[in-house]
């Protein structure tokens, strides 16, 4: 039997590496875990709670407060998983603009981070896992192998987003998407905690005009090329 890996994939917003990582757990039959539909959660609760973001010590207790599940998609509406905050369906919310727009302030909090971290890496740890955000590779789960940093151009990205936003009926404008991402980059690579890069040991893969299909055939052979390294220790 194949070694049961921990399989982290980092990159930036809109990358598709939570449609990659959904995909390749499902192949390979391991848990997969979205860290950054945790971050976003807080951000929704804190919104919910008319909660200001700028107000740190406020948001970062209430990331010890509330219960964030991760379970696997009840419903046939694109989603990849199910987001429960206090045992409320929450998974589209986590994906409109007032969230977007803060996520990044409070996932760089320290007190969150860590207040989310911990559960990420127990989960983790175990094995046959794979694990999507920003910063597994460096921050959460540095023990992972193999890495993949996925990421794309930020106008591939930006177009990404745009349909999915415009198939839900949202009306935000490319340009606008595209202006919001580039804001994020910056914020996510910028900020002192934990910022967005590649791990000095992460495989990249550059997902520009390929398909989904595609970008999850050569994660896959990554993955198989690493399981058969360690059969054989090498």
């Amino acid at each position: 039997m194949s070694k049961q890996l921990t399989i982290a994939i980092d990159g930036p917003v809109a990358s598709g590496k939570s449609t990659l990582a959904k995909s390749l757990a499902d192949a390979l039959g391991y848990l997969y875990f979205d860290t950054g539909a945790m971050y976003r959660a807080v951000t929704l609760a804190a919104l919910q709670r008319k909660l200001s973001m700028d107000d740190q010590a406020a948001v970062e207790a209430l990331a010890r407060e509330v219960h964030i599940d991760l379970r696997p998609a009840s419903v046939a509406d694109g989603r990849l998983y199910d987001v429960l905050l206090d045992d409320v369906d929450c998974t589209w919310d986590l994906r409109t603009p007032d969230v977007e727009a803060h996520v990044s302030q409070v996932s760089a909090y320290p007190g969150v981070r860590t207040a989310l971290t911990e559960q990420q890496r127990r989960i983790g740890l175990r094995g046959g896992v794979v694990m999507a955000g920003r910063d597994i590779g460096t921050v959460v789960l540095p023990e992972a192998d193999p890495k993949i940093f996925l990421t794309a151009s930020q106008e591939e990205r930006a177009q990404r987003r745009f349909e999915e936003l415009r198939a839900r009926g949202d009306s935000t404008s490319y340009a606008e998407v595209l202006e919001s991402l580039k804001q994020r980059d910056a914020y996510d690579t910028s900020r002192e905690v934990a910022p967005l890069r590649a791990a000095e040991d992460a495989i990249s893969l550059v997902s520009d005009g390929l398909q989904a299909e595609q970008v999850l055939e050569r994660a896959l052979a990554l993955v198989r090329e690493r399981q058969a390294q360690l059969a054989t220790g090498t």
